[in-house]
């Protein structure tokens, strides 16, 4: 433990399973208080439980105004403030343009963008009001995919290249205001966490590897913390000069 994080608080989406709850983890560890919101109640206490006294579970579905409002009164209530958001919670769809319904694309967009913008809009309404010695962060989870694109990734596609955009406005007005905000997006590749269960349910563990490895320059999944520390990173401030920036961490696919 390094403090880097000392004196911040953060909430957290998405942070019961995968790259939020490893975020969550590594954040407490360099001395963070953590909000672990979540729509799954069960794994989400569990987790906030293992954070011990620097960890508090919210149950959170992103898609809803009223509930994201909710969520951010409690953290400061619990904590008594705001600084650090981290935008993780999001699902994923393999379908073409033709193939995809529009319900399911609604959900996606849902989910994975409108989720981000209501918690951009009422992070920055909250943050703004404790960045007078710490300075404030958002961290948007976009995806490579919100760089480039696949031929069946129609939804997640658009989600996540607006994720990646969605950011770069929220750091211009941040920036414009004065209020001592960044925002930048994360860009991962495969990362082995739960959203590549069905691959790993239809492959098993050892051959989902190797085939989605193969498609990575580096020639492997990335692991949860080789994203964990760019977000404590981008938490900290360490990274007080990067605003409306996009981290890639690729493996090199994008180099291609």
């Amino acid at each position: 433990m390094t403090d880097r994080l000392a004196g911040k608080v953060a909430l957290i989406t998405g942070a019961a399973s995968g790259l939020g709850a490893n975020a969550a983890a590594l954040m407490v560890q360099e001395g963070a208080k953590v909000v672990v919101a979540d729509i799954a109640q069960d794994r989400g206490k569990a987790m906030a439980d293992k954070l011990g006294s620097s960890g508090h579970f919210v149950k959170l579905d992103v898609t809803s105004e009223d509930n994201w409002k909710a969520a951010i009164r409690e953290t400061v209530d619990k904590f008594g403030a705001l600084h650090v958001l981290v935008n993780s919670a999001g699902i994923g769809l393999s379908k073409t343009v033709e193939e995809i319904e529009l319900a399911e694309w609604r959900k996606v967009h849902a989910i994975d963008l409108d989720g981000v913008f209501l918690g951009c809009k009422h992070g920055v309404a909250e943050i703004k009001k404790h960045t007078g010695r710490l300075g404030g962060s958002i961290i948007n989870i976009s995806s490579i995919s919100g760089i480039i694109a696949g031929a069946n990734m129609a939804a997640y596609n658009s989600a996540k290249a607006g994720v990646r955009l969605l950011s770069k406005s929220v750091a211009l007005h941040c920036a414009k205001s004065g209020y001592n905000i960044r925002c930048n997006s994360v860009h991962p590749t495969f990362i082995d966490t739960p959203i590549l269960d069905k691959y790993r349910d239809r492959f098993g563990q050892d051959l989902m590897q190797q085939k989605l490895g193969k498609q990575v320059p580096i020639g492997r999944l990335g692991r949860p913390e080789e994203v964990g520390w760019a977000l404590v990173f981008l938490a900290s401030d360490e990274s007080s000069f990067m605003t409306g920036s996009e981290v890639v961490i690729d493996g090199g696919i994008s180099a291609m």
